[in-house]
C-alpha cells in the first residue's frame, strides 16, 4: 500500500466532504509532507497521536470565510509503479506558480520554490492547488 497516495486520498474526500479533520495512519514522509502542507496555508493543524500501533496523524482541513476548501486539487504525481523525478532545473510547476510540487530530495522533503533556490532534485510527489 502506497502510504502518500493514502494521505492525499483522505485529505482529498475529506476536503469534499467538508469534514474538519480526517485521521490517518501516520509515517515519516507523511508528517513531511502535512507539514510542508501547514507551512504553505494549505491545512489549518495537524497532531501526531501515539497509539500501540503505528500512529494516528490527525489532519485539520482550512477552509474559507463561505466554507469553501483551501484545497481545490491534490495529486499524486510519482506512483510506485512510475516514478518521476526531476533535476534542480526541471522543477515543474502547478498552475504556473500558482500552486505547490512536493519533492522528496536528499536534502529531506522540500517545496518546487525550495528546490529552485537550493539547487536539488528528486522525486516529485504530489501537486497541490
Amino acid at each position: 500500500m502506497d502510504s502518500i497516495s493514502d494521505l492525499l486520498t483522505r485529505i482529498r474526500n475529506g476536503a469534499k466532504s467538508k469534514k474538519r479533520e480526517v485521521n490517518i495512519p501516520s509515517c515519516r514522509l507523511g508528517i513531511e509532507v502535512v507539514k510542508i502542507l501547514r507551512e504553505e496555508g494549505y491545512v489549518k493543524n495537524y497532531k501526531v497521536i501515539e497509539d500501540s500501533k503505528q500512529g494516528i496523524l490527525n489532519v485539520t482541513l482550512k477552509y474559507t470565510d463561505d466554507n469553501k476548501s483551501v484545497i481545490s486539487g491534490i495529486k499524486r504525481v510519482s506512483k510506485p509503479g512510475c516514478r518521476i523525478y526531476c533535476t534542480k532545473d526541471s522543477v515543474p510547476k502547478v498552475l504556473d506558480g500558482l500552486g505547490l510540487v512536493i519533492v522528496s530530495t536528499s536534502r529531506g522533503v522540500l517545496t518546487g520554490r525550495s528546490c529552485e533556490e537550493l539547487g536539488a532534485g528528486g522525486e516529485v510527489l504530489c501537486s497541490i492547488w
